[in-house]
Parts: structure tokens; sequence; C-alpha cells
């Protein structure tokens, strides 16, 4: 099981693809993302979002100014002002 993740900032598609994992961060502190979690919206901080991919593979992005929406289906979306990957 998977999640797909959609991570977009105001210009682009920075990455789209399935994860096991997403931690970013929002003004309260980081949130984690695993399959299976609940419907969740919350406020994106600027910080890194990290993305475990199903093979294993780390993705990084920098990321500032939007929201994060888990969505029933096991669905991520990040919507990011800028955001950029770093690794």
């Amino acid at each position: 099981m998977a999640l797909t993740v959609n991570l977009v900032s105001a210009e682009a598609e920075v990455w789209r693809g399935e994860a096991t994992l997403v931690v970013a961060k929002t003004p309260e502190g980081e949130i984690g993302f695993m399959p299976g979690h609940e419907p969740t919206l919350a406020t994106l901080a600027e910080g890194q979002v990290r993305i475990t991919q199903v093979d294993g593979t780390k993705i990084v992005a920098d990321a500032r100014d939007g929201f994060i929406s888990m969505e029933l289906g096991d669905e991520l979306n990040i919507v990011a002002g800028g955001a950029q990957l770093v690794a």
C-alpha cells in the first residue's frame, strides 16, 4: 500500500509519485503521513518536505507558504507558494 503524492508550487508540478512516508513542516511542528492516515488539512510552513518512495529512495524538497491535504484513498496533495527539489 502506498500514498499517491502530488507536490506542486505556484509555478509548476515539482514531484508526483508513490510513497510510503511523507514528512512536512507545519507551524505546529512536523507531521508525517503514511498510507491509511486520516483526512487532514494543515498549513505548510517553510522547510523541507521529505518523501520516502516505495523503493526506499528519498526525495527532499524545500517548500514554503501553502497547505497540505490528505484525502481519503491515500492521496496527499502539497500545494506550496514556492517549492523545489534539493535531493
